[in-house]
C-alpha cells in the first residue's frame, strides 16, 4: 500500500459534494461530541435556550451589535433588518434567531434551505408571514437556486412574482408580501451567492467559546437541569467540549448520569474526568474516531503524509467521514495538517499520544524527511 495517494489533492479544508457530506452527517450524529444536533439533543436544547440578549452567554460582540440593531428598530417601530448568522454548528445560530424574534416581539417561522427544493415553496411560505413575522432559515447555502432568486426580491421589495402557467402563456402575477426579517443561517458562508449576502442588513460570525464561556453554559445548564456541580467539575467538562455549548450540554448530561449512578449526584473534577472516559472522550475532546485516525497516522504511516483515501481505509471509514467528521477539530486542535503530498501528524499529535517521532534519516533528529520542503 503506498501511503503516497497522488488522487488526493490538496483541499486546504474544502468539503466534499453534498452527497459525501449527508453520508458524513449521519455518522456525525451517532458521536457524542457531535456538533449537529439529533432529536434528544433538540427536546433538550429548547429547555436550555436563554431567552434574551442578557441571558446569552458568549459571542460578545455579535451580541452587542445585535442588540443595537434590535434597539434600533424597536425605536422606529419597523422590522429589524435581514440577518446573516454564519459559524459552525452547535454554537447558537437557532438559539439567536429565536432570541431576535422575542426581542422584536414576533413570531418565528423556521424552516431550512433543503426543505425549500422550487420557488413554489418558497412563494407558499412567504406568502403566509405575518407583519413583522422573523423566519429563520437554517442552512440558507442548500437551497435550490429557482428559490433563491425569488428569495432576493422578496428580501429587497417585500413582493415575489408567482408564475402562473407553462411556456408562452405563462403569466407572472405580483404577490405583495408583509414587512418581515429573514435570519439565514449557514455553516458554509462561502457558498453563498454575493447578491444573496449584499441583501443582508446585518451579519455575523459565531466564533468557538473560550473554556470560561463554556464553564458560564454549563453552570447555567447544571441550574436549570437541577444538577449539582462544581467549579472543577464544570471546568473539566469544558475543557472536553471542544468550543461548542451544544457538546457541553450534552456532555453535561451524561456526566449526570455517570454522576447519579455511580456517585453521589454531585459533579465534582473526578466525576466528569472518570465519567467522559467511560464515554471514550479524552482531555482534549478527542473521541474514538479521532483518537483512530491520529493513531493510523502516527503507527502505520510514521507521521505521513499519506493520501486521506488510504488513511480512511486504514481507518475502516468511508473518505467523507474522516475528511468531514474527524479532521476538522484535529486540523483546528493542530494535531494534523493537510499538505499537498498528503495529512501530516504535527508534534503535538505524537505528545498528545505519547509516541515518539521517528527519527529523520541522515540527521538524528525526529521528524519526517522533506516534510515542509526541507
Amino acid at each position: 500500500m503506498n501511503p503516497y495517494d497522488e488522487s488526493d489533492p490538496y483541499q486546504d479544508g474544502a468539503y466534499a459534494a453534498d452527497a459525501g457530506a449527508a453520508g458524513a452527517a449521519h455518522d456525525e450524529a451517532d458521536r457524542l461530541v457531535a456538533a449537529a444536533a439529533d432529536g434528544e439533543d433538540s427536546a433538550v436544547e429548547a429547555a436550555l435556550r436563554p431567552k434574551d440578549l442578557e441571558e446569552f452567554v458568549g459571542q460578545e460582540k455579535v451580541r452587542q451589535q445585535l442588540d443595537l440593531v434590535l434597539k434600533a428598530a424597536r425605536q422606529r417601530g419597523a422590522t429589524a433588518d435581514h440577518v446573516l448568522l454564519s459559524g459552525a454548528p452547535g454554537l447558537g445560530k437557532t438559539t439567536l434567531s429565536m432570541i431576535i424574534a422575542a426581542e422584536m416581539g414576533a413570531p418565528i417561522r423556521i424552516t431550512s434551505g433543503p426543505a425549500i427544493q422550487h420557488a413554489g415553496d418558497l412563494a407558499a411560505i412567504l406568502s403566509s408571514l405575518q407583519e413583522g413575522e422573523v423566519l429563520f432559515l437554517d442552512e440558507i447555502h442548500r437551497m435550490s437556486r429557482p428559490a433563491e432568486e425569488m428569495l432576493y426580491m422578496a428580501m429587497e421589495d417585500f413582493r415575489v412574482d408567482v408564475i402562473v402557467g407553462k411556456g408562452p402563456g405563462a403569466t407572472a402575477i405580483p404577490l405583495e408580501l408583509p414587512p418581515f426579517t429573514l435570519v439565514g443561517a449557514t455553516t458554509r458562508a462561502g457558498l453563498l451567492p454575493p447578491p444573496l449576502r449584499d441583501r443582508f442588513g446585518f451579519t455575523g460570525h459565531m466564533e468557538f467559546y473560550a473554556p470560561e464561556e463554556l464553564e458560564r453554559v454549563i453552570h447555567r445548564s447544571a441550574r436549570l437541569l437541577d444538577v449539582e456541580i462544581d467549579t472543577a467539575g464544570a471546568a473539566e467538562i469544558a475543557g472536553r467540549s471542544r468550543g461548542t455549548p451544544r457538546i457541553a450540554n450534552r456532555l453535561l448530561r451524561r456526566v449526570r448520569d455517570y454522576a447519579q449512578v455511580r456517585a453521589d449526584g454531585v459533579i465534582n473534577r473526578e466525576v466528569s474526568a472518570t465519567a467522559l472516559k467511560v464515554y471514550e472522550v479524552d482531555e482534549r475532546g478527542l473521541d474514538r474516531l479521532d483518537r483512530a485516525v491520529l493513531e493510523a497516522l502516527l503507527k502505520l504511516f510514521g507521521g505521513g503524509p499519506v493520501g486521506l483515501s488510504t488513511l480512511a481505509v486504514a481507518v475502516g471509514e468511508e473518505r467523507e467521514t474522516v475528511e468531514e467528521v474527524a479532521e476538522p477539530f484535529l486540523v483546528r486542535e493542530g494535531l494534523l495538517a493537510r499538505t499537498p503530498r498528503g495529512r501530516v501528524a504535527t508534534p503535538a499529535a505524537w505528545a498528545h499520544l505519547g509516541l515518539v517521532p521517528p527519527v529523520r534519516p541522515g540527521t538524528g533528529s525526529p521528524g519526517q524527511g522533506g516534510l515542509f520542503g526541507s
